[in-house]
């Protein structure tokens, strides 16, 4: 660590410790950033002064810079933490000192740093080391990686398992929202969320959770996680002027992800002709190619596509696995993509979904595409 990291961190470290007000801590392979928005989303709902950290801010620096702003006015603040490496979570934790954490989902995101899933879910876990006697540690009761584990402190679960103390159940998409019966605790409510993006569900049960924790209505969760959601580069539904529909799912991507993404696009109801534009999924070590070649394999659950557009050198291999009845062809920078993504854009009858790692800049294509 270089000095000027360390000096901001050694700062951040000690402001911190003024506040005695609940921090929450949100983690997971996938899902960190939307379930934060949702939790603000909850917490607009209440009188509380509260801190959201800002985007995806997650990193040392990022939390160190959020920590900073964190003021006495405040009621409650709330971080997402993300790590890429082994030992990355204990130090976040420890500078951070949550007195609450969630975990979304542990999964396939940064195999080439973390290991395979279960050394992801132990690094994860790492975000409780801090959680005095008195924290609440919450977590997804669907996955054994989390849910099979002795806790020190008091767990609360989320998830589709009737085991869980936050449930959802009966979930369908209807007009591009999805509907789900939240079960929190003992009572049950109707709960729609305007995506038809279904992991939103997911996000949802862990952002009620959380406002759970902190002692808000059922209510005002309720109320809170239905509201609309922006965040960039996250299913952004994006209309073009020609008529077509831009999806920017590009923020980043792993398998996990990327899989949410296509039963998301399979759901998401169109006259459009659907059109897959993908990049490669970085940071997945050995596994990478194996990751790639299954790629194709997800795409056949996607019925009535158009088209894939395939741009980047590992999906070279997805290529080889598409099923041979999809019209599909292969770039290797968006560069070379641009032309013919411009000429498709220009029949105003196709929709769009870009889902890529953020390495490869997607978001600039889309920006671009948005610009014709």
């Amino acid at each position: 660590m270089n000095d000027t990291l360390q000096a901001l961190v050694d700062l951040a470290y000690a402001w911190r410790s003024q506040f005695n007000f609940p921090v929450v801590a949100i983690t997971g392979s996938v899902g960190k950033t939307t379930t934060k928005e949702m939790v603000r989303n909850i917490l607009a709902q209440t009188s509380m002064n509260y801190l959201a950290s800002c985007g995806n801010q997650n990193t040392l620096i990022g939390v160190s810079l959020n920590i900073l702003k964190m003021r006495a006015t405040h009621d409650v603040a709330v971080f997402e933490l993300g790590i890429a490496e082994t030992g990355g979570m204990k130090k976040l934790a420890q500078l951070l000192r949550p007195t609450h954490a969630a975990i979304t989902f542990v999964g396939h995101g940064h195999l080439q740093g973390l290991g395979d899933v279960a050394d992801v879910a132990a690094q994860k876990r790492d975000v409780f080391c801090m959680l005095k006697a008195s924290g609440i540690g919450i977590i997804n009761g669907d996955q054994p990686e989390l849910s099979q584990i002795s806790y020190q402190h008091q767990v609360i679960r989320f998830g589709k398992k009737r085991i869980n103390q936050i449930q959802a159940s009966k979930i369908k998409v209807v007009k591009n929202c999805v509907s789900f019966i939240a079960k929190i605790y003992e009572k049950k409510y109707l709960v729609t969320l305007p995506t038809c993006n279904i992991a939103r569900v997911n996000n949802a049960l862990c952002a009620m959770a959380i406002g759970k924790v902190l002692q808000i209505s059922d209510e005002l969760l309720i109320a809170g996680v239905q509201q609309s959601m922006h965040v960039p580069g996250r299913f952004q539904i994006l209309p073009h002027a020609f008529g077509c529909v831009l999806i920017h799912d590009a923020y980043n991507a792993n398998p996990d992800s990327m899989q949410a993404s296509l039963q998301a696009f399979q759901a998401y109801q169109t006259d459009l002709k659907k059109v897959l534009v993908l990049g490669d999924m970085m940071e997945l070590g050995e596994k990478s190619d194996f990751w790639h070649q299954k790629l194709g394999i997800m795409v056949k659950k996607v019925s009535d596509l158009h088209s894939v557009i395939l741009i980047g050198k590992q999906v070279a291999l997805t290529k080889k696995t598409l099923p041979a009845d999809i019209q599909s062809c292969h770039f290797t920078t968006i560069e070379d993509a641009f032309e013919q993504l411009k000429c498709m854009l220009l029949s105003a009858d196709k929709v769009f979904l870009f889902k890529a790692s953020n390495s490869l800049r997607f978001s600039a294509l889309v920006k671009r595409l948005q610009e014709i």
